[in-house]
């Protein structure tokens, strides 16, 4: 969660108790209460041939690493049959993936169902050089981000077995001897999860490969899409994830790369919305993760598998990727063998999953708003529906609330009067109001559990409206809310940012939270509080916090707080009714002071 939203929504929950709590002060005096892409490269990109290491934000090459660069060369015999070729294009039903025969790398990987400003989103970002995803050097992990070694970029030749399989080889010579790489593509038709073969084929010169430590080392690169401003981790973040039965959460920073040594199932580099999952077939590869930075990116998110020495003449691996949507039931599918690769038991939900204590309630409150979509297909009306659901169940709980109240405003006098006569014995105060309170069967917490018994349903319903894949790109009203999980915009500032605030759209919705947050503030302020300023700062001046905190959230999130709100402020009303009524009839069961007849005066 955001550390801006995070702050305000815990503000929000202290100012609910906080006022139950001064309730309880101000109607019992000072009583102390206790506490509770294109397959073309992008405009202006150069090959990588022609921007020096410096330039691409990667080590410069040391001289004296020469020798081992050479160590592996592409076999210079067949000039003509290496050549740049036009990217071969793989088109399915679901993805457009441009590969490149220069290093036999994907250089655009294009979702069809899912938009980035107006064009398919890419999954593979590069900054300053054309992006080359799913690369090979050989050699290691270190060698290749110290710079010592460079992914292959020669020409390969290109084989295309079949509408969705492509294959690239060439030919490398090395010390120990001459062999084949290949490297194999094969994407299915409704799939996001592709897989990739490679294969080192020494014949009967090569008996190992070794290479610097490692026979080879496979890079993702440099960054995954879409494209973004910055990692703010609200509206884009990078999680990096292994499995092993169990999800964890690595830790990654740019000083060196993050090395995994569990042996996990696969790893995972995850996005809001879009997650990139590799599954190595051989559990002994080495993986790791780097966010080293690239020139022209605003961050970076590398995931790099290296493959171990390698003893024999032909080695053959088999890696898959899934590179799409961080969607539940599309990941759900790769547990139950129902998609084309029959996969089973992977856990690759796990990445979607949300996690924590709350993540049962969160289940079933998106169960519900995807029954409501259902019903009537507009996000924007199935967060109503939510919320309504939510306020009538939990109606006996804020009606609960208030009757503590009005029951606290009741009993208030005679807490005042035990205050006054045991001001000067606090030990002997204290146990009069216990046993005052146990006289009259009153809790003075009563009012405020209900609100603590709250808590999680408003955590889960943020939670569920920041992060829902489905949200994404959800039309509310056309022409002002096209998309429930960004902020909502009526005027747009073009180049210019507030100075301060830097806020470069004029926003409605946060307007209209404040207008709905003061008016529920006047209809639940009680008539005894309404002349008491420390009540008026916590009912009126948090809104206007809250409102800069809250200024730039997705407009799902402020939907459902100012539906809540106006909720909030009917069933407070008629809360209020039932209250009057409850308290005329209680006045009229009170015996009423007898009055002794006047005798009348005799005239004289």
């Amino acid at each position: 969660m955001e550390k801006r939203t995070l702050l305000a929504v815990l503000l929000s929950v202290l100012v609910m108790i906080g006022t139950f709590l001064f309730q309880a002060w101000y109607f019992g005096g000072n009583q102390s209460v206790p506490a509770v892409q294109s397959t073309e490269a992008p405009a202006g990109a150069v090959s990588p041939s022609a921007v020096s290491p410096a330039d691409a934000g990667l080590p410069a090459v040391p001289e004296e690493a020469a020798e081992s660069l050479a160590a592996v060369r592409p076999d210079s015999s067949g000039t003509d049959e290496f050549r740049a070729q036009p990217p071969v294009i793989i088109d399915t039903n679901l993805l457009r993936v441009a590969l490149s025969n220069k290093g036999g790398d994907i250089v655009s990987f294009k979702l069809k169902e899912h938009d980035d400003k107006g064009e398919p989103v890419d999954m593979i970002l590069a900054g300053q050089t054309e992006p080359h995803a799913f690369s090979v050097a050989f050699g290691s992990r270190d060698e290749l981000l110290a710079g010592r070694i460079q992914p292959v970029d020669a020409f390969f030749r290109v084989r295309r077995l079949g509408e969705y399989v492509v294959e690239f080889s060439r030919d490398f010579v090395a010390p120990s001897g001459a062999f084949t790489l290949t490297k194999r593509y094969e994407f299915r038709p409704d799939e996001y999860l592709f897989e990739l073969d490679i294969t080192l084929d020494g014949g009967y010169s090569v008996s190992s490969f070794d290479f610097q430590g490692a026979a080879y080392t496979l890079a993702f690169g440099p960054q995954m899409g879409p494209k973004f401003d910055k990692l703010d981790q609200r509206y884009e973040y990078r999680h990096y994830l292994t499995y092993k039965g169990k999800l964890k959460t690595e830790k990654v920073n740019d000083s060196a790369p993050t090395v995994i040594t569990t042996q996990p199932s696969w790893a995972a580099i995850a996005g809001k919305y879009f997650t990139l999952i590799a599954l190595p077939y051989v559990n002994q590869y080495e993986l790791a993760f780097s966010t080293r930075a690239e020139a022209g990116l605003p961050a970076a998110s590398r995931l790099l598998i290296t493959r171990p020495v390698f003893r024999g003449s032909r080695l053959e691996d088999k890696y898959q990727f899934y590179l799409g949507p961080k969607n539940q039931e599309v990941l759900a599918a790769y547990d139950t063998g129902t998609t084309s690769w029959k996969l089973q038991g992977t856990g690759l939900i796990e990445v979607a999953n949300s996690r924590g204590f709350l993540a049962p309630l969160e289940k079933l409150l998106k169960w519900l708003l995807m029954l409501f979509y259902r019903l009537v297909p507009n996000y924007g009306v199935a967060i109503l529906l939510l919320t309504l659901l939510v306020k009538i169940l939990t109606f006996p709980l804020t009606r609960k609330g208030s009757e503590s109240t009005l029951r606290m405003q009741t009993l208030s006098p005679k807490i005042k009067e035990i205050q006054e006569k045991y001001k000067d014995n606090p030990q002997k105060m204290n146990a009069e109001m216990a046993e005052f309170y146990k006289k009259e069967g009153y809790n003075p917490l009563s009012g405020c559990l209900p609100m603590i018994i709250q808590i999680p349903i408003f955590f889960a319903m943020y939670n569920l409206f920041n992060s829902h894949f489905d949200l994404r790109g959800a039309m509310f009203i056309p022409g002002w809310i096209p998309d429930l999980s960004l902020p909502e915009s009526v005027y747009h500032f073009n180049n210019f940012a507030l100075p301060i605030l830097g806020w470069t759209d004029l926003r409605l919705l946060p307007f209209i939270y404040v207008g709905s947050q003061l008016l529920y503030g006047k209809v639940t302020q009680t008539p005894d509080q309404q002349g008491n300023a420390q009540m008026k700062i916590m009912l009126y001046a948090m809104p206007i916090v809250f409102f800069f905190i809250l200024y730039d959230v997705p407009s799902g999130l402020l939907l459902y707080w100012i539906i809540s709100n106006i909720l909030t402020m009917v069933q407070q009303v008629s809360i209020n009714k039932y209250l009057a009524k409850k308290k005329a009839a209680a006045a009229e069961l009170e015996p009423k002071p007898v009055i002794a007849p006047q005798k009348k005066k005799r005239k004289r």
